[in-house]
């Protein structure tokens, strides 16, 4: 697509497929919950253009990256550790990129920040504010008060063996926010 490159990188013991395009400062895209790195084709065309580096990698588990198997390899801790060697990666010489996130990708952007913020220029998030762990508020039940059981999230909470391409986001989302799925 209209110059995109599509490559593989090895980050935390596992490969990353990346899909970039332009020089100049990095612009890291974090997709969301159940996308690939095609999300960002348009803003990866237009920002590219505009004298930037653009990267949208699957995220550990989704497209053409690595699907570990062990329900354990998908904590935010796993896949933070894969955004910071990947950046390590992409930036060898100032290791700090701006970062754009959706949906999940967005949750994994603010997780980023609070852990490693000596990696992040700026942050940009599309769809998910900043939520601060509370032990009192179970996320399920809120999002099924706001959102009814139609919301995705809600529909995923039904005791069912789903394949796990099917439901990788939500595993890790339930690691990262401590809540049983």
């Amino acid at each position: 697509m209209e110059g995109i490159q599509h490559r593989m990188v090895e980050v935390n013991g596992i490969n990353i497929h990346i899909a970039e395009k332009g020089k100049g400062p990095v612009i890291l895209f974090l997709h969301g919950f159940p996308e690939l790195w095609y999300s960002w084709r348009h803003q990866i065309l237009a920002l590219s253009n505009m004298g930037y580096r653009t990267v949208a990698p699957d995220l550990r588990g989704y497209g053409d990256s690595d699907i570990p198997e062990s329900v354990d390899s998908y904590t935010c801790f796993h896949i933070v550790g894969d955004l910071v060697e990947l950046i390590d990666v992409l930036d060898p010489h100032e290791r700090k990129v701006f970062v754009v996130g959706h949906d999940w990708g967005a949750i994994l952007a603010w997780f980023l920040c609070l852990f490693r913020p000596d990696k992040v220029k700026a942050l940009v998030n599309l769809s998910v504010p900043f939520l601060r762990f509370d032990r009192n508020i179970k996320p399920v039940e809120l999002w099924r008060a706001y959102y009814g059981s139609d919301h995705y999230i809600s529909r995923f909470q039904v005791n069912q063996t789903f394949q796990i391409s099917d439901s990788i986001g939500l595993i890790v989302l339930s690691q990262c926010l401590n809540f049983k799925i």
